[in-house]
Order: structure tokens, then C-alpha cells, then sequence
């Protein structure tokens, strides 16, 4: 079975991450589909394939030939994002010939390579895209779909490998995909994740990741009898955005500039919440950005009272090139992976993270492997069949003993 007929039937679980939930995994879907790639990695042979009672699943192949060769891992998150719809996915595949795409004619919905250039590259090749109504679930169902591929065709064609370790992972998308990973228990003392991204890239940087929140109290009163009185938490956090450089958001940076994002808001006069996450590759830079908000309460309570601002800040994840670099082979297999499948390693920094982020600083040094999809976390994500075949021999080639 080749990776796109497996990420088919993958896509069909609702596995939508839910961060109001405390629950793990934070939604029903994932125990599902957990269940039956267990059912499947047993079914290619897998005999300590199993799901934990925090749905996280893990499997391994022993070594089949006389190696040194360190055991490896391979991981991939199970969940999908709840930026965008992931329920009733209606996948096809297009051959794409160049041009505007009409994901939906009744809608009216149409994917344009004047607003997505990358299309260009696929001329020619079928594409795997969805109605416009919803996500496709390429992150990150494709690397599920490559990694079980790359399982099969180990034991198909009985391909000389050290031990090799799987593991999937839930919630991921809401930043929980590491936290209760069995690191000793997963049994690789390296590892990649295959997580999203056109199809080369390489990634051994990420963002350092912090979340924001941001708590206005004002005082309400009848806005006849307000003059001098009032004290309008919807203006004071209006007042408190306008204070951070309108410059360093997603919409203004790339690389490696950083950026604080307001994603929530909420409140009337009496209360107001403003959530945002900040994301810097540059520890240092990081830090300022943080202390800029602390700073912004601090002049706004001077201004109007204290207690009128409250800023919690709580640091999600750190970059993993610190954890990287004394494990640059990692890379360098990468690279030389990828060239032996006919594909161009792109070094990037993650504007991002992953499970491997934190999972390095776990103890397991885990740098990202693309999976070749386009747009995630929107209505207009793609993936190319020809870049997910691709992505199987890099996989191979990794697992291949020397």
C-alpha cells in the first residue's frame, strides 16, 4: 500500500486537539485512530505494538543484521488542528496541470498559485486537497501514513536495519504531544519527527515558545453618568496592543524574526482578556519580548490603578539546536537521505514547534523531517502523492543499517 492510500483512511478519524480540554487525550477521535494503528502495526508484524493509558502509542523492529548503528526513532503526532474544521474531510485527487484549482464549485472556492506560488512546482504531479470547506489533516496524518509505509516495505523487502523504534503521539497541535512521551520506554537514543513541511526540509531549529495572557479589569458604570467614573476595559486593552510593535507579527515577519500574536480576544467594560503567543528563535530576543509585556502592565497600572493589568506568561517549548548541535550526524544522515531519494535538502528554522522540540531537551535529540504538505492548519492545505513517496525512500534510507 503506498503512503497516500494510508493517509486516505486516515484522514477519515476526527482527531481535532481541544485545549479547553484537561483530558488526554483532549478528544475522543484519537483513541480512535490510536486503536487502529495498533491494529495495523500488529498486522505488519509488530508484536510489541501497543497504546498507552495516555494514548500514546509505540512500537519497535529489532535488529535484523549485525550493526552498531545507534537504535533510531521515528515519530508523528495523531491530532489535527482546531484552527480549521477536521470533521467530514472530502479529499480528492486532482492532476494538476497548472493554474487556479477549483477545490469547490458551488462555493466558488478556488486555490490560486498568484496567493500560493509553491503550487507552480507540482505542475504536472496529483495533488490531494480537500473541498475548501475544511483541513486536510496532512499534519500530520501524512507522516503517520510514511512512517507505516516505511514499516511495510521494511518487512516486505526484508531491508537490513538496526533496531528501530515508532511512536505517535496525541495533542501535539495543542502542546501537550511531549508531555507524557515514555522517553526509556520509546528505547531510540535518536530520533525524527516527520512533521509537515514542503517536501525537503530539514529543521533543527524552532521557536522558542511562550503564551501570553493578558487579564483587563475595569469599573462599569450607566455611560450617562460615567464622566471621570468609568473605566473601560475594552479601551485599556485596546490601549495595551497598541503598545507592542505592530511590526513583529506573523504577518510581517519570516525566518528568523519573531513575533507576538494576538489569537484571542475577549470582555465588555467591566472585564477584558487578550491571549497571544510569542515566539523568538533568539533566546535573548525571546526574553525581551516577554519582559515587554510585564513592562506594558506595569506603565498601564501606574496609569490606572494596580491590579488593572495582569499578565501571566507561561514558556511553552525552547529551541533545540542547543541539544542538536553535539549530534549534527543527524543532520548530516538527513541530508544524505534525502539526496539519495532525488530530493534537495532546505535547512529551515521551524517557525514553530514540534514534539521533537521537547523531546530533545527530554533526552532524546529529535530534529524534523518534511512530510511534503502545503498550507497547514487551513482550508487550502495540500499534499502531493509524488512528495509522499518520496518522503517513504528518504525514511528508508534512514533506516537502512550501514
Amino acid at each position: 500500500m503506498r503512503a497516500y492510500e494510508r493517509f486516505l483512511r486516515y484522514i477519515a478519524y476526527e482527531t481535532t486537539s481541544d485545549e479547553n480540554s484537561s483530558a488526554c487525550p483532549s478528544s475522543p477521535g484519537q483513541w480512535e485512530l490510536a486503536r487502529a494503528l495498533v491494529e495495523e502495526l500488529k498486522s505488519l508484524g509488530l508484536e510489541d505494538a501497543r497504546v498507552d493509558e495516555h494514548c500514546y502509542v509505540y512500537a519497535s523492529l529489532p535488529a535484523n543484521c549485525p550493526t552498531d548503528a545507534p537504535a533510531l526513532g521515528f515519530i508523528a503526532h495523531m491530532d489535527t488542528t482546531c484552527d480549521a474544521c477536521g470533521r467530514d474531510i472530502k479529499a480528492k485527487i486532482v492532476r494538476y496541470e497548472g493554474g487556479d484549482l477549483v477545490l469547490n464549485q458551488e462555493q466558488g472556492i478556488v486555490m490560486s498559485p498568484a496567493q500560493y506560488p509553491h503550487m507552480a512546482d507540482y505542475v504536472g504531479q496529483d495533488l490531494i486537497v480537500t473541498d475548501g470547506t475544511t483541513l486536510l489533516g496532512a499534519d500530520d496524518k501524512a507522516g503517520l501514513a510514511e512512517i507505516m509505509t516505511l514499516i511495510e516495505e521494511i518487512q516486505r523487502d526484508k531491508l537490513p536495519h538496526g533496531k528501530l523504534c515508532f511512536g505517535f503521539t496525541p495533542d501535539e497541535e495543542i502542546g501537550r504531544g511531549a508531555d507524557l512521551f515514555d522517553v526509556e520506554g520509546f528505547g531510540a537514543q535518536y530520533a525524527y519527527t516527520v512533521d509537515g513541511g514542503r517536501l525537503g526540509e530539514l529543521e533543527y531549529e524552532n521557536f522558542n515558545a511562550a503564551s501570553a495572557q493578558v487579564e483587563i479589569h475595569g469599573l462599569n458604570i450607566h455611560p450617562g453618568d460615567a464622566k471621570n467614573k468609568m473605566k473601560n476595559a475594552l479601551l485599556i486593552a485596546m490601549e495595551f496592543h497598541s503598545m507592542l510593535p505592530p511590526w513583529e507579527t506573523p504577518a510581517h515577519t519570516e525566518g528568523y524574526e519573531g513575533f507576538q500574536h494576538l489569537n484571542r480576544m475577549a470582555g465588555d467594560e467591566e472585564k477584558a482578556s487578550l491571549h497571544y503567543i510569542v515566539r523568538d528563535h533568539h533566546m535573548g530576543k525571546f526574553q525581551e519580548k516577554k519582559a515587554r509585556f510585564e513592562k506594558i502592565a506595569a506603565y498601564l497600572n501606574e496609569k490606572y490603578g494596580q491590579g488593572t493589568v495582569q499578565v501571566t506568561l507561561t514558556d511553552s517549548y525552547y529551541n533545540m539546536r542547543e541539544k542538536i548541535e553535539p549530534c549534527m550526524f543527524l543532520i548530516e544522515n538527513a541530508k544524505r537521505a534525502m539526496e539519495a531519494a532525488g530530493v534537495t535538502p532546505r535547512i529551515l528554522p521551524v517557525r514553530g514547534g514540534t514534539d521533537g522540540a521537547r523531546l530533545s531537551y527530554m533526552g532524546l535529540p529529535c530534529p524534523n523531517l518534511s512530510t511534503g504538505g502545503h498550507n497547514a492548519h487551513g482550508r487550502f492545505e495540500y499534499i502531493p502523492v509524488q512528495s509522499m513517496d518520496a518522503m517513504v525512500q528518504v525514511l528508508r534510507n534512514l533506516a537502512a543499517a550501514e
